[in-house]
């Protein structure tokens, strides 16, 4: 199935008929136990084609995942369009696609309504990428700055207007600060960063970010604005004196990159300091058993965590109309949350392993998907 909304772009990539290449002589399996069990499976059966759209954070991983489950599934197909995580949702509500990526979990509304696309049970979501959000800005020279939440309310509402201001160089006083104009960048699209971002923000600082959180960007303030996550880094790459906020797989040098503050410490963006701030994650109350939605502590003062992040999650229907379409959102979904799938896009993205006590609650909650009459 394809998306038939105009502006949407092409699935990203379909997923790759991989040939493994055994040697003749020595260890049938030079590469180790991943290529084994990729070559005991090479006469897959698995056929068909699911549809996923959503989350760009999840790009990379994305890439990574579809490379992975065709070497496994040689003859399945997956297509992904990175629209962004409200487009996702969407899609999946709308009945267009068979999984959405999100970097928000589904809220109350939208539970009900996707009982209308996923029967009765309706839909649920499963954590499935873990990354730092990063603070990220184009001052050449400056690799790196420390930031506090009220200091990065007052750039993003445009009240803190040059990178030499007191409140940034209180912060930095071994910082040669230049008297440059501050140009924010944030999301033009409904996003799931976008969200989290805001939802760090209103919960941390909530006198000075009194907006609720929100996947779209608050009206208003006048900054620039891009598409995706890539379309943020590029912008402030192309823009000396922008900063923005996105997925941390998506920035890279020359940019710099914000150390948060926490508690009395600066904290540095890191994977360690992600799966850090997910381990003090708590379930979101009255969800269904297979739901797996996590709220997370953007206050806490703990040491070593880093609690600007997003979970971005995969959300499936509980049930689908045809066998085909259940075993093939069954192993893609187990493959994503299994110890291999989390390490291919940690390799790929940047992300953060989830646990493997959260593997197993949410390889359990795929194994519940139906196919209904």
């Amino acid at each position: 199935m394809v998306l038939s909304h105009p502006t949407r772009r092409l699935p990203l990539v379909l997923a790759a008929v991989v040939g493994l290449s055994l040697t003749a002589c020595g260890s049938d399996y030079p590469l180790g136990p991943e290529q084994e069990a990729a070559a005991q499976q090479a006469n897959s059966d698995l056929r068909g084609t699911i549809t996923g759209a959503g989350s760009s954070a999840q790009g990379p991983a994305m890439d990574g995942w579809i490379s992975g489950f065709g070497t496994l599934h040689s003859q399945a197909q997956l297509q992904y369009s990175p629209d962004g995580s409200g487009a996702g949702r969407g899609a999946l509500l709308a009945g267009a696609v068979q999984f959405a990526g999100s970097d928000a979990y589904l809220n109350e509304e939208e539970l009900e309504e996707s009982r209308q696309a996923c029967g009765p049970d309706g839909a649920f979501n499963i954590p499935a990428y873990v990354s730092p959000i990063s603070i990220t800005f184009n001052l050449p020279g400056i690799a790196e700055l420390n930031l506090d939440a009220p200091t990065i309310a007052g750039i993003f509402l445009g009240e803190i207007t040059t990178w030499d201001d007191p409140a940034i160089a209180g912060q930095n006083p071994e910082v040669d600060l230049p008297d440059l104009r501050i140009t924010p960048v944030s999301r033009s699209d409904d996003s799931g960063t976008t969200e989290n971002f805001t939802d760090y923000l209103h919960e941390v600082v909530p006198d000075l970010w009194t907006s609720e959180a929100d996947g779209t960007w608050p009206t208003g303030l006048g900054n620039e604005n891009s598409k995706g996550n890539a379309g943020v880094v590029s912008t402030v790459s192309g823009t000396e004196g922008a900063v923005t906020y996105a997925d941390d797989s998506a920035v890279g040098p020359p940019l710099g990159r914000a150390n948060l503050k926490v508690g009395d410490q600066y904290v540095a963006v890191s994977t360690e300091a992600a799966a850090a701030a997910v381990d003090i994650a708590t379930p979101v109350e009255g969800r269904s058993d297979q739901d797996i939605a996590l709220a997370l502590d953007r206050t806490t003062t703990e040491a070593g965590v880093y609690p600007l992040i997003l979970v971005s999650h995969h959300i499936f229907c509980s049930s689908y109309p045809d066998a085909t379409t259940v075993e093939l959102i069954k192993e893609f979904g187990t493959y994503v949350v299994s110890a291999g799938g989390q390490q291919e896009a940690a390799e790929s993205a940047k992300s953060s392993p989830i646990s493997a006590r959260l593997s197993e609650r949410a390889t359990s909650a795929i194994e519940s998907i139906t196919q209904r009459d």
